[in-house]
């Protein structure tokens, strides 16, 4: 009997999910490895990966993905890392319905309509591994991220209580929470910025100015920043521990906030946060 576990990765095509893949691949899983992109798909193939097309934004393109590997599994899928997503900037007041339905899409709705139809696969096989990463703004929220903070919020309400759903069901579910992590996280931010937000009619158009020059900056934008393995390594103990633990802290960050959220007054915290 193949004793290989499948584990389908989704936003692969840099950073995060990348690194996971590539790292998983050496451990001697077989990873499906998702892109939305074709070229990125094609990229991973060349690099000896089972990779396939999947936009979480598209509902077709999951039901594809899903069906496809399905196939290439045999029915057998161990384990689900949601980790696509991106971050759309803008004051909460800039924020159209479109613009923050834009956002739901891809990180909350799609990520839950891929997470529904791998569940059935995981509850027939009697056992399985969702990891869901989420952020340190599913914690706590940031100015100008609100779109983004609402998307983590709202997938750790949807996880939180999927945990309690599949309790005793050996399907096990846990939350990465990074922290500022290299990627190219802040440089798709920022053309989903130029694109979407309009700061010369915006009362917060002193404010974007400094956000755009920390969106545009090159490597660590600040202090306590970890390359994407940080991750990869809370993604590996969920994976093959035999009691993975419901929350991962990634970067000191997380660590903190996570802590102070506990301990102190929400107008204290809020002074806190509104510095940074």
């Amino acid at each position: 009997m193949d004793s290989t576990k499948n584990i389908l990765i989704t936003g692969c095509s840099t950073g995060i999910g990348y690194t996971t893949a590539v790292e998983l691949k050496k451990r001697g899983y077989h990873v499906i490895a998702t892109a939305r992109k074709a070229e990125d798909v094609q990229r991973l193939q060349q690099q000896g990966f089972t990779a396939i097309e999947l936009d979480l934004a598209d509902s077709d393109s999951i039901g594809q993905a899903v069906a496809l590997a399905v196939e290439l599994t045999n029915g057998k899928i161990d384990a689900l890392f949601n980790n696509g997503a991106f971050g759309q900037p803008g004051a909460v007041e800039d924020l159209s319905r479109d613009l923050l339905r834009f956002q739901f899409e891809t990180n909350v709705f799609g990520t839950h309509e891929l997470t529904n139809l791998i569940i059935p696969l995981m509850r027939k096989q009697g056992h399985g591994r969702i990891i869901y990463n989420s952020s340190v703004l599913g914690l706590v929220a940031m100015k100008y991220r609100g779109a983004y903070n609402a998307s983590k919020f709202a997938l750790e309400g949807l996880a939180d209580t999927l945990r309690l759903e599949l309790y005793g069901t050996n399907i096990h579910i846990s939350l990465i929470e990074p922290g500022p992590i290299l990627s190219d996280f802040r440089k798709n931010s920022f053309a989903l910025y130029q694109k979407n937000i309009d700061p010369t009619h915006s009362h917060h158009k002193q404010a974007y100015q400094a956000m755009e020059t920390r969106l545009q900056t090159e490597g660590a934008a600040v202090p306590f920043t970890l390359p994407a393995e940080a991750v990869t390594e809370k993604v590996i103990h969920a994976l093959e521990a035999k009691r993975p633990k419901l929350r991962y802290y990634v970067t000191f960050p997380t660590y903190l906030f996570a802590y102070l959220k506990r301990i102190l007054p929400i107008s204290w915290l809020d002074a806190l946060l509104g510095k940074v």
